[in-house]
Formats: C-alpha cells, structure tokens, sequence
C-alpha cells in the first residue's frame, strides 16, 4: 500500500471577503482528513478573517500578518508555514475544478513543480492570451523545453499562474526563499526555478476557474511600457538567480 500523500493549500489573502468563502469551499470539497489550508492574512481591513475563521474547519489554519507586505511576501510566508507533502497554491477569489487535487499531486510529485490550464469562472473559456488574443494554453510536450520556457516568461507569452501550481515539498529548498528584489510575480519566479533547474512539468487540463475582476492581483491586460521593461527586467534577475540554485532537491 502506497503511503498516504497529504497536501497543504497555501494562499494569500488581502481584503477578500468577497469571494474567499466560496474559494475555500471549493478546495475544502477536494481536500481529504491530515490535509491543510494555511491562509497568511496581509493585515486586511474588512471582515475577511472572520469569514474563514467561521467556516469552521479544522483544516484551516489562518496566520495574521500584523503589517500588509504584499502578496509575494504573503505567499512566500504561507509556503514556508505549509508542512504537506505536495503544496498547492490557491487565491482567495476563484474556483476549484473538481480532480485537482489528484491531477497535481500526482503531476507534482512526479516532477517536482506542475503548472496546470485554467479556464474562466462562468464561461469555461480559456485566458486569451494579451500579445496574440489567442487562447493562452500551457502545452504537455514543452514541459522539458527549459530555455523555449524561460524565453516566453520574458517575453510575456507564458501562461504560468500561481492558482494553477503546484510544488512538492523538497522543491521549498531551491524555491525559497524568494529573492529580495522579487517584489512582483511569485508565479513566475517559481516557474522559472522550475525550469532552471529541469523539474517542471506541463498539466493540459484546467484545474481551476478564474475570476476575472478589477481586483486581480495579475491581469492578463497589457501593461504600459515603463512598467513592462522593469518587470522584464526583474525576470532577468530571477533566471540569473535561480540557475544559481541547486539543482537537485536537498
């Protein structure tokens, strides 16, 4: 008998009571006994804790952050809290496809980071992709096509969402910690280690419906040069330095 695989779900949450407690139903139905859900607060202002500490599932461990950090410092602090065998990552405001769960642990575990498709909340639609207006679709047979990847995150042509990750546990050595210039982005920064140091891989199916709303963390809306060159910029640093990290999991 194969030994049990436990997941932890870690997201970061900043003024989400919008949509966090239908989120965290949906992962909570996929979820099984010895799982986790570790949800780092960034010190929100509206009724947020409240709504998920009122769920009222043991599984879900809330960490209060006493001053809002931003999310890829969130992420990170929910990343190295997680104690599962296979961590996934989730925002607060979409929606959980049923099977996840089983598709990126076993995708996971056998790579060392999976990113899977999402699809829209409400149409089933695939993200379009912001250079071409083309469906925005991560291919199986690319996982291995490690510099191929690397060029499209820079050229903002890959769709590698956080909400649609997952990381096996031992990858946390090579993923944390995340550099102190990475003040954007921790999706791309974790892809990037993924397919500098050769453990990614490539899941076809949609494993989560995203909610599109002016709220986005990240938006698949172009952005105005300045800001575009500088997070061009800060990917470059990200590729130099995750090649510098070890290239098998400790």
């Amino acid at each position: 008998m194969s030994k049990p695989v436990f997941v932890s779900v870690c997201m970061a949450m900043y003024n989400g009571s919008a949509y966090v407690e239908h989120q965290l139903r949906s992962i909570l139905a996929e979820l099984r006994p010895g799982d986790e859900v570790v949800v780092v607060d960034d010190a929100s202002t509206d009724d947020s804790v409240e709504i998920v500490e009122g769920i009222g599932d043991d599984r879900v461990r809330v960490i209060r952050q006493p001053v809002n950090r931003g999310y890829v410092r969130s992420f990170e602090a929910a990343l190295l809290a997680a104690r599962g065998d296979v961590i996934l990552l989730a925002d607060q405001d979409d929606e959980w496809v049923p099977g996840r769960r089983s598709i990126l642990v076993g995708a996971a575990g056998a790579a060392g980071v999976a990113a899977s498709n999402l699809e829209l909340l409400g149409t089933g639609e695939p993200l379009r992709s912001p250079l071409s207006g083309r469906p925005w679709r991560l291919r199986a047979a690319t996982s291995g096509q490690r510099l191929r990847n690397e060029l499209r995150i820079l050229a903002g042509a890959a769709p590698y969402f956080g909400c649609a990750m997952a990381v096996r546990r031992d990858m946390l050595g090579v993923i944390t910690p995340f550099p102190a210039f990475l003040t954007e982005s921790h999706d791309l920064w974790i892809a990037t280690v993924a397919n500098a140091t050769g453990h990614m891989t490539h899941v076809e199916t949609a494993t989560v419906r995203r909610r599109v709303h002016d709220a986005n963390a990240s938006s698949p809306r172009p952005r105005g040069l300045r800001r575009a060159l500088g997070s061009r910029w800060m990917l470059v640093r990200a590729w130099r330095e995750a090649r510098r990290r070890p290239r098998r999991p400790a």
